[in-house]
């Protein structure tokens, strides 16, 4: 999936020429992978890359290959999205893909959105997606190309290079600049986009804006929050995924007006204990980060909370106080490791939608208050090991979708975990009534069984007082004789 040096010269030569722990991370990607030079990469000698340095002696320069990795920025990412993606289908299985896609598509509409039409679709789907990704790469490598024979253009013939981040840098100061300087001139400034910007730091002075609502600063490269944010005293929106923050500040905990933050998309490895004080939050989506737990008593205070996502992240398990949440709605905790739900789950009285699936070989089991979510209309259990459902998993009264794939089931059975949440909880509810049935009749068994010996008890020591008195009253009694009476006068 490299470049060829043939076909695009420079631009192979600059991305060998990345920085080692990029090229490392490339590399290790997915090797077997490799269209472009599936197996010679690794062993393919240098020779080329110095025969165009000899060529364009100008690559030399330093200042010139740093401005090229910059202009390439593109490439790299793409090349490494597909190489996790895998290597582009053959034209064949695209084009049984698409005529499928179209068969499907072309179907009476109830066929089309049936649940194993729609998983047909997406697959397909998918195939061609892929093919697509890989087709705009190779256009994106020709681009890239040109682009840098321009940029070698202008080194050659003496032109400064115009370094394009910083630049944007630039940009984007002079416009927390002009924003500041609005807010400092007495003009109320309530909503703020920032988004998209390459911004890496933000000022102190960013947290004077009293009057702001809503701040957006996703997708940026900020790897620090200034502690000052906590003077945005009437912040309701808070808009952080995609950046590079490894920690929020504990300040944030002081934004008690806060009612949605997205931190998703970042490098999180946990969430401040503070944030659990943003007694008004009602969406919070921390999910694709690398947090291993949530804070302890967050459940006790986001007792607004109505939608929490922590998927894709490494949690293992969930604070019991999560239970508290009473008027949360949506829990979504896909692509996990957890390997259990705390038994205060039951207690979420509202939870219409839960979504544990893709957390494999460590969620084997669901605790038995999960039938106690009796608002539930939706459940995601796909890709997990779980064996049984709860006994009681029939008194989900509401719940309309169910999915179970990928679980190796035995109560339900298959065929009947294949049918739908309906069949689900009818045969729940029926191995239900049935169990209770069996217990009764046991219970019932064992007090006829307890009665009935005791009733053997009872005559067998009854036979044995009559015997005794029988014994008693028939065998002649020799009488002890009076000595007294026996004297002879």
């Amino acid at each position: 999936m490299d470049p060829s040096p043939t076909n695009f010269p420079i631009l192979s030569y600059v991305m060998s020429r990345l920085p080692p722990a990029i090229r490392r991370s490339l590399s290790n990607a997915s090797d077997s992978h490799d269209v472009e030079n599936p197996a010679e990469r690794e062993l393919k000698p240098l020779e080329p890359y110095f025969e165009i340095a000899e060529r364009m002696p100008h690559l030399n320069n330093p200042a010139l290959i740093s401005a090229m990795r910059r202009a390439v920025g593109d490439v790299v990412q793409s090349r490494s999205t597909l190489q996790v993606l895998g290597k582009r289908p053959d034209h064949e299985t695209v084009e049984v893909a698409r005529l499928r896609l179209s068969e499907i598509q072309s179907r009476p509409r109830k066929e089309e959105e049936s649940e194993e039409a729609k998983e047909e679709m997406e697959i397909y789907k998918a195939v061609v997606s892929i093919d697509e990704m890989h087709e705009s790469y190779g256009k994106m490598l020709s681009d890239a190309e040109r682009r840098l024979e321009k940029i070698y253009e202008a080194a050659a013939e003496g032109i400064d290079l115009i370094d394009e981040e910083e630049a944007a840098a630039a940009e984007m100061d002079e416009e927390v600049v002009r924003i500041l300087s609005e807010a400092e001139a007495g003009k109320e400034i309530e909503k703020v986009d920032l988004s998209g910007r390459k911004l890496k730091i933000l000022p102190e002075a960013l947290g004077k804006l009293r009057s702001l609502i809503l701040l957006n600063l996703s997708n940026n490269q900020l790897q620090v929050l200034p502690d000052s944010i906590a003077g945005l005293e009437n912040l309701e929106e808070l808009y952080l995924s995609g950046n590079l923050l490894e920690t929020l500040p504990d300040s944030i905990g002081l934004l008690f007006k806060l009612k949605t933050i997205d931190v998703s998309g970042n490098k999180l490895l946990a969430l401040p204990d503070t944030i659990s004080q943003c007694r008004m939050l009602v969406e919070l989506d921390a999910s694709f980060n690398r947090l291993t737990y949530l804070p302890t008593n967050i459940g006790y205070e986001l007792v607004n909370l109505k939608r929490l996502s922590v998927h894709l992240n490494k949690l293992r398990s969930l604070p019991a106080s999560v239970g508290e949440m009473k008027s949360l709605l949506v829990l979504d905790a896909h692509f996990n490791e957890l390997r259990g739900l705390p038994a205060s789950i039951g207690r979420l009285a509202n939870l219409e939608i839960l979504n544990l699936s893709g957390n494999f070989n460590d969620l084997t089991q669901l605790p038995d208050a999960i039938s106690d979510l009796t608002s539930l209309k939706e459940l995601d259990l796909s890709n997990n090991q779980i064996h049984a459902l709860p006994d009681d998993f029939g008194r989900l009264l509401n719940l309309s979708k169910l999915k179970l794939e990928q679980n190796p089931l035995a109560v339900p059975p298959k065929e009947v975990a294949d049918r739908g949440a309906e069949a689900v909880r009818s045969y729940m509810a029926k191995r239900r009534a049935d169990l209770a049935a069996e217990e009764e009749r046991k219970s019932t068994e064992m007090q006829q069984q307890s009665q009935a010996g005791l009733l053997m008890k009872s005559t067998s020591w009854l036979n044995n007082l009559v015997t005794n008195v029988s014994d008693y009253m028939g065998s002649p009694r020799k009488s002890n004789p009076d000595p007294f009476l026996d004297q002879q006068f």
